[in-house]
């Protein structure tokens, strides 16, 4: 199975991806306990406040000024996918929409043609430590769909289905996006590249109990396919041993196992049939030509994106408030 790997990638901050997608960051915060305003308990002193990356004490402001996280911006052309895994994300943006998610669920926001958003981590706990992890994942979307209308999703963490598999160790598989048997993905946003059953998308997070063995299944060959292994101490990837952490690229039609080591493991997966078309990006924005970055900048400066209705750049809901959202069009969401 050696030839299932086509090679591998280093992981940084940001992570390598590779058509359809564009970006993925996974952040991993060991934030103190919140202070009365859910900012850090702790002193600011010495980071670079509005641009805070450089992980002092483990955690990061980014660009937050009080709680951390990122105060509005804007975004056109492609889609975001939030997948948060501990802590909480406070989002509201241009459209009225607004929202707390954490401890699995999912966010998935089309982004089309122009959306403005923040995304902060409140620190709710004052009694002890707030740890924040999440995955970022940007995936762009085709020429004909770039300026659709926004949308907005959640997807909750009990409605995130999950594939199990018990050989050596329990291995499961939070499906995303895509497919595995008895574990089919909620339905995409309408006009994602995911939406399209030909475009073979998966997003999946994998957890493996030590010396768990899973084997990955065939999908169409021209679909691109990275395994970011990103939490444990070795793991056997197509008879391949890895020590460090890595992104992996493996070809799509080949079945490829995986084997944990004497530790716990987690990856990763993105997989997606290329879109093919030229990338041209700025910043938040992402398109075919130069000519249509510079029409999204005129058409942000003009009316911001429909304006922002909230009272600040960076707003984040009462400490107690628990896990919702209320969408555009008014409709109320409850995690269960």
């Amino acid at each position: 199975m050696a030839d299932a790997i086509l090679g591998t990638v280093a992981l940084g901050f940001p992570w390598p991806t590779f058509d359809p997608f564009l970006f993925c960051v996974h952040h991993d915060d060991a934030y103190p306990a919140g202070n009365q305003v859910m900012g850090p308990d702790a002193s600011l002193t010495g980071r670079n406040i509005g641009m805070d990356f450089e992980g002092i004490d483990g955690w990061r402001m980014y660009h937050g000024d009080v709680v951390p996280g990122f105060p509005r911006h804007p975004h056109r052309g492609f889609e975001t996918v939030t997948i948060a895994r501990r802590g909480y994300i406070d989002h509201s943006d241009s459209l009225g929409a607004t929202a707390r998610f954490g401890h699995g669920d999912v966010q998935w926001m089309t982004a089309g043609k122009g959306i403005v958003h923040s995304e902060m981590f409140p620190l709710v706990r004052q009694d002890g430590p707030n740890t924040t992890e999440l995955f970022q994942i940007w995936l762009n979307l085709p020429r004909a769909d770039k300026l659709v209308d926004p949308y907005f999703t959640m997807l909750w963490d009990h409605a995130v289905p999950r594939h199990i598999v018990t050989d050596g160790g329990k291995t499961t598989v939070a499906v995303v996006a895509g497919s595995l048997p008895g574990a089919d993905a909620p339905t995409a946003p309408p006009n994602s590249w995911a939406s399209r059953a030909d475009a073979h998308v998966a997003i999946w997070t994998i957890q493996m109990e030590p010396e768990a063995r899973w084997t990955l299944p065939r999908a169409a060959a021209d679909a691109h396919r990275t395994l970011y292994f990103f939490a444990g101490d070795t793991l056997r990837v197509a008879g391949r041993e890895l020590s460090s952490h890595a992104g992996v690229r493996l070809r799509a039609d080949a079945e490829t196992e995986l084997i944990a080591g004497a530790s716990a493991v987690e990856c990763l997966l993105l997989q997606g049939r290329p879109i093919g078309e030229p990338v041209v990006q700025h910043g938040p924005f992402v398109m075919n030509t130069r000519q249509e970055i510079q029409q999204a900048m005129i058409d942000y400066q003009r009316d911001q994106f429909g304006g922002w209705p909230w009272p600040s750049d960076g707003p984040v809901h009462a400490r107690d408030r628990r896990r919702f959202a209320i969408h555009a069009d008014g409709r109320v969401d409850q995690a269960e």
